[in-house]
């Protein structure tokens, strides 16, 4: 009995080693092939780097290790942020033409306007420190520049007089602090913590700047997002005509008076509250009191002009864009 009871353990012990051994087997075999499956199928890549580069008409000094690999952290960052940067580029096909065009009347070159896609994400936000609209504009800075800001009305959230109120921020910042990338950081940090910086580090450029790792950042993430969307199948992006955001066709109406609903307003126009308040992001009330009895400028969609197919230019273009 004790001879067969060895003879069994010993072949149960051979069985959960062979066992053992197959499993071993099986699962190194899997990892391979998982591995195969990985390298086949999944690759990332490291952003292209161009040997020069220039910001608003100001040389980039691409020849400084720390500019490059400063501009490489925000490639790559913008570059794998797909959804984000994705939605940028479809979304600049409806507010650049305003933005460009505000900027080329105002005197500013067109490279800020990617300071408004680092800001926003071209859209109405708000910011945890209350930063509002396209250009994300403080409440104090707003009103400086001429935006009325009210319970009733905030004129952050309009598109052409934030972006006018925006350039006359960087001229004057441009004036005080001597180039454009000096006025883009300070538009992030304040133009007097910036001006401090510059005289106690006894620097004149941005990129020579030690700074808060925000700012730091600031002008590189704008230089990112020119990149990629100047060059959006160099970053891997490839975006059809047909896939971007139209601009929306309007006709402006006068809307003064006080205590107008804008229900009935919206109604009397023949549109609805929805595309009153999409289309004037800067009306915060459902009633204006307009206690000052202004007048306002309001847009309000022609005629079917909320429809795809009657809106979207180009709509069976399916071209890849090579640049926005």
């Amino acid at each position: 009995m004790k001879k067969l009871s060895i003879i069994a353990i010993i072949l149960a012990s051979v069985a959960i080693a062979g066992e053992a051994f197959i499993f071993s087997t099986r699962k190194e075999r899997d990892e391979e092939l998982h591995t195969r499956a990985i390298r086949a199928g999944y690759h990332v890549y490291a952003p292209p780097l161009p040997d020069t580069l220039s910001f608003a008409g100001q040389r980039v000094p691409m020849n400084l290790y720390y500019v490059r690999e400063g501009l490489d952290r925000e490639l790559v960052s913008n570059m794998y942020f797909q959804s984000n940067t994705l939605f940028c580029i479809k979304r600049a096909a409806r507010v650049f033409p305003t933005i460009e065009r505000i900027l080329r009347e105002e005197g500013v070159p067109q490279d800020l306007k990617y300071l408004c896609v680092i800001e926003s994400s071209l859209q109405n936000s708000t910011s945890p420190a209350g930063a509002q609209g396209y250009w994300q504009f403080m409440k104090s800075t707003g009103q400086r520049y001429g935006l009325e800001i009210s319970d009733e009305v905030d004129m952050r959230n309009d598109l052409e007089a934030s972006t006018r109120a925006a350039c006359s921020y960087l001229k004057e910042l441009r004036r005080r602090l001597g180039g454009w990338a000096e006025a883009a950081a300070a538009y992030n940090c304040g133009e007097n913590g910036l001006a401090k910086r510059l005289e106690k580090q006894g620097q004149k450029s941005y990129y020579e700047l030690y700074l808060n790792r925000e700012t730091q950042r600031y002008v590189y993430r704008i230089l990112a997002m020119k990149l990629i969307m100047q060059h959006p199948q160099d970053y891997g992006y490839h975006v059809r005509r047909c896939d971007l955001y139209p601009e929306l066709p309007y006709k402006t109406v006068t809307l003064g008076g006080q205590n107008v609903d804008l229900y009935q307003f919206a109604a009397s126009h023949g549109t609805t509250y929805k595309l009153l308040r999409t289309m004037n992001p800067w009306l915060t009330t459902d009633t204006l009191k307009n206690k000052a009895n202004k007048s306002y400028t309001v847009r309000i969609p022609t005629q079917k002009g909320t429809e795809y197919n009657t809106i979207v230019k180009g709509k069976h273009d399916t071209s890849v864009i090579e640049s926005i």
